[in-house]
C-alpha cells in the first residue's frame, strides 16, 4: 500500500509538471522551434528597424513566458509558444552581443556556457536535482526558463562559431551539430549515462542543430546556402510547429494523465 501511495503521489507531483513528457515529438517541435528561431530572428533584423525588431521580440517573449507562468500545469499551445519566444529572443541577445558590442562568437559561447553552468549549479544547489519531470514549483519553473534561455543563447553563438569562425558552412556545421545531439541518446542506451546530464547536453545541441540548417536553406546561395530566404523558412517552419502543438494538443501524448487510486 505503501508503494501504492508513493507511486500515486509521484504521479501527482508529475499532474503539477509545467512541461511536457519527453517524447519524440518533443525532439522534433524543440529542433524546429531552434530552427524557427533562428530564421524569424534574421529576418526581423533585415526586414525591420533591427532595434525595433529586438524591443517586440522582447516583449512578445516576456508575455509569452507571462502567460506559461500563470497556467497551473502543462498546455502545449502555451510552452512551445514560451520555447519559441525564447528561441526568437535569444537569438537576438547572441546576435546583439556579437554584432553590436562586436564581442566574438568564441566569446560570448563561452560566456554563455559559463552562465548556463551558473544557473545549473544555483539550481540543483537550491533544489537538490536538475530533472525538468520535478518541474512544479514556481523556483524550479523560474531555474527551468533561465537555463532554457541561456541554452538558447549558447547554441546560437556556438552554430555561428562553427559556421563563420570555423569555416564550416551552415550545412556542414548542422551534420556536425546533429551528430553531437545523437551522441547522448546512443551513450544513454549503451552505458546508461546519467539521463539527466544526457537530456541537457542533447538539449543545447538542438539549438545549432537547428539553426544551422534554418540558415542553410534561408541564407544567400553566395555563403553556399540554399537561398530560399529567411521569411518563407520562417513561414513553412511557423505552419509545421502549429500543426504538431495541434496534434500534442489534441491527443495528449505529451501530457501526464491523471493518477488511480488504489
Amino acid at each position: 500500500m505503501d508503494i501504492a501511495k508513493t507511486a500515486n503521489r509521484h504521479a501527482a507531483w508529475q499532474m503539477l509538471t509545467k512541461v511536457p513528457k519527453i517524447t519524440l515529438y518533443f525532439w522534433i517541435i524543440k529542433i524546429l522551434t531552434t530552427a524557427l528561431g533562428e530564421a524569424t530572428s534574421d529576418y526581423m533584423v533585415h526586414k525591420f528597424n533591427p532595434y525595433f525588431a529586438v524591443a517586440l521580440g522582447f516583449a512578445v517573449f516576456v508575455i509569452a513566458l507571462y502567460i506559461q507562468f500563470q497556467k497551473k500545469r502543462y498546455i502545449p499551445w502555451v510552452y512551445w509558444l514560451a520555447v519559441a519566444m525564447v528561441a526568437i529572443f535569444g537569438t537576438m541577445a547572441a546576435d546583439v552581443i556579437h554584432i553590436q558590442l562586436k564581442v566574438p562568437y568564441a566569446a560570448s559561447t563561452a560566456f554563455f556556457a559559463v552562465v548556463l553552468l551558473i544557473i545549473f549549479s544555483r539550481w540543483y544547489k537550491s533544489e537538490g536535482t536538475l530533472s525538468i519531470h520535478s518541474v512544479y514549483t514556481r523556483r524550479r519553473e523560474v531555474f527551468y526558463w533561465l537555463a532554457v534561455l541561456a541554452t538558447f543563447a549558447m547554441g546560437t553563438a556556438a552554430g555561428d562559431l562553427a559556421a563563420y569562425t570555423f569555416n564550416l558552412g551552415f550545412f556542414s556545421a548542422g551534420i556536425m551539430f546533429g551528430i553531437i545531439f545523437f551522441i547522448p541518446a546512443v551513450a544513454y542506451w549503451l552505458f546508461k549515462l546519467n539521463p539527466i546530464f544526457s537530456f541537457w547536453f542533447a538539449y543545447v545541441m538542438t539549438r545549432p542543430f537547428g539553426a544551422s540548417f534554418a540558415d542553410w536553406f534561408g541564407k544567400a546561395k553566395s555563403t553556399g546556402a540554399l537561398g530560399y530566404g529567411d521569411g518563407k523558412v520562417a513561414l513553412v517552419l511557423t505552419v509545421l510547429v502549429v500543426i504538431l502543438v495541434a496534434f500534442l494538443s489534441v491527443s495528449g501524448v505529451d501530457t501526464y494523465q491523471t493518477p488511480q487510486s488504489s
